[in-house]
């Protein structure tokens, strides 16, 4: 085979060439060995090492290379032929590989439950070792690309990156909403901790950027993650929490069916009820509500149908006309804001100390002063007996306070508690 002059590489095109290996090994002590700026070429013969040459024209003798003479026996001077392996180095920096790494499952401080996370970025890396470069990394190869690094290394890398972020994660407890917050330290933190895996390869971590975290939505696990963090979002700018959304979607449901016969009126009486009572202190029940103080029976096909006041056993409750919120009648204030309980004496609905009709069936409530009827004095409110004459000016078949019938054994008042 013909002995080759001159050995050089040229790079072509845009693909990233790291490590290139010159097609012919048969050379001489007369052979041109051209290296390019930013390139290192290292010559193998024999299983080994004989020579690495930086930027510059380089002559292949013995002078270059005293390992030859004990290698080959060339004597010093004379076109001598031997053989030889070079490889052309790229030392350029690139800062374009991207990465990205999936099902890393972390445990969130905020949402106290494992988020599947996804992450990616990009980093750069330099040969600075090209002798260990070659041995380590290269192989066999007539080239090496910056696919086939990534390719070959994506196991380790992907696995220590997913571990390093868990552990910053778990560690400083940065919760997911905040995460994006710390990307610039994060990045550091990995950048340090992967250095060593590449200096053992003959490489040096430029820079490593990690560009986003986000839940994992190609699996259904991810989607419904984010799912429930959207609407959780959601419900944070409206104010309002995950019970009473789901109470509304049952309300809203309840009222699509309010034409359709008594259980259709039915259900939207009740959805009205339920909204009535997520209003807490009277946001959204309070105002919108408070006329619905007594539900009236229904009798349809169904069988007879009892309104939202009988609970607790047999105890009738009402709604509070200060708050909307219901309470046993026989308390004498609403356990919830403390308004008086002011009675309608025909139906029982709280009433505004001011009415003067009540508000659900118009009874009215406030009449003018009473006299007694012995001596027409003014008589005060619930007096049982005149204060002037002395006379008895109510039975004492009804309570004094609240005018509730009383029977002829009891000696309170089973509704207010007054003494008879």
């Amino acid at each position: 085979m013909a002995i080759i002059d001159l050995v050089s590489w040229s790079p072509q095109g845009n693909k990233t060439i790291y490590a290139w290996r010159f097609p012919q090994t048969n050379l001489s002590t007369y052979t041109q060995l051209i290296v390019q700026e930013s390139q290192e070429a290292v010559l193998f013969s024999k299983g080994q090492i004989v020579g690495k040459f930086g930027p510059g024209r380089h002559t292949l003798n013995t002078e270059n290379l005293p390992i030859l003479r004990s290698l080959y026996g060339i004597p010093f001077g004379g076109k001598n032929p031997f053989t030889a392996e070079v490889w052309f180095v790229n030392k350029v920096q690139t800062f374009s590989i991207d990465w990205a790494v999936s099902q890393m499952p972390i445990h969130d401080p905020d949402y106290n439950t494992q988020l599947p996370l996804v992450a990616g970025g990009r980093y750069g890396l330099k040969v600075n070792d090209a002798e260990k470069f070659l041995i380590r990394a290269v192989g066999a190869k007539s080239e090496y690309t910056q696919d086939d690094l990534t390719e070959q290394f994506f196991g380790e890398f992907s696995t220590k990156t997913k571990s390093q972020i868990a552990q910053y994660v778990i560690k400083h407890r940065v919760g997911f909403k905040y995460l994006s917050a710390f990307l610039d330290e994060i990045s550091d933190y990995l950048k340090n901790v992967l250095n060593p895996f590449w200096d053992n390869l003959g490489l040096e971590l430029l820079q490593f950027n990690i560009t986003s975290i986000d839940i994992d939505k190609t699996t259904e696990e991810g989607r419904k993650v984010a799912e429930a963090i959207a609407t959780q979002a959601s419900m944070s700018i409206t104010g309002h929490t995950w019970q009473q959304e789901q109470m509304f979607n049952t309300a809203n449901n309840a009222i699509d069916g309010f034409g359709s016969g008594n259980g259709g009126l039915l259900g939207g009486l009740m959805a009205m009820s339920m909204m009535g009572g997520m209003g807490g202190n009277g946001a959204v029940g309070g105002s919108m509500m408070q006329p619905q103080y007594n539900q009236p029976n229904f009798q349809g096909g169904t069988g007879n149908i009892q309104g939202q006041e009988q609970e607790q056993g047999q105890v009738k409750m009402v709604y509070c006309s200060n708050c909307a919120k219901k309470f046993p009648s026989t308390s004498r204030f609403c356990p919830h804001c403390g308004d008086p309980y002011n009675p309608c004496p025909k139906c029982g609905t709280d009433n505004d100390l001011s009415a003067k009709r009540c508000v659900s069936c118009g009874t009215l409530l406030q009449q003018g002063n009473s006299t007694c009827p012995h001596c027409n004095a003014p008589l005060a409110e619930g007096a049982t007996f005149c204060g002037n004459c002395g006379k008895q000016v109510q039975s004492s078949d009804t309570c004094s306070r609240c005018g509730t019938p009383l029977p002829p054994h009891v000696k309170f008042c089973p509704k207010c508690g007054n003494k008879r």
